[in-house]
């Protein structure tokens, strides 16, 4: 079952000539597939490969991170508990900026029906998944 939420990302179109941000509804992505999470709202900025050349990396005041050096600028561990918090939106992100970059935690809730636990599992799994994609 496919749901649609009044939660709002962005998203952004980078041009030849301008730099603009539109502001679409989130669409549903399973709970379960932290892939196909990444995807549909990450990759945009941090790129498909999680290396922070999205297509709207350009439109960013601060370059998205490289989300495959996590671990190797952590001392060689994945730091589970900031990347966590960091996609829920309690841990400040240069990148993210103003509040124009939306709080992935509320978009989630949002996404999941209000349901608690359903959020979560979205942020653990997007989490588990931004640990996959480390390299040495």
């Amino acid at each position: 079952m496919i749901r649609t939420s009044a939660a709002v990302i962005l998203l952004f179109s980078v041009c030849a000539f301008a730099q603009t941000v539109k502001k679409v509804p989130a669409h549903y992505t399973s709970p379960a597939n932290g892939k196909q999470m990444y995807t549909a709202h990450c990759a945009a900025c941090h790129g498909a490969d999680g290396q922070g050349d999205g297509p709207a990396a350009p439109a960013m005041k601060t370059m998205p991170t490289n989300l495959t050096q996590l671990a190797q600028k952590n001392g060689g561990k994945f730091p589970d508990n900031h990347v966590f918090n960091a996609i829920k939106g309690e841990v400040g992100v240069p990148a993210h900026g103003s509040k124009d970059m939306p709080v992935w935690g509320d978009v989630f809730r949002a996404v999941s029906g209000g349901h608690e636990a359903e959020m979560q599992q979205r942020l653990v799994n997007l989490t588990e998944y931004v640990r996959g994609l480390q390299k040495d």
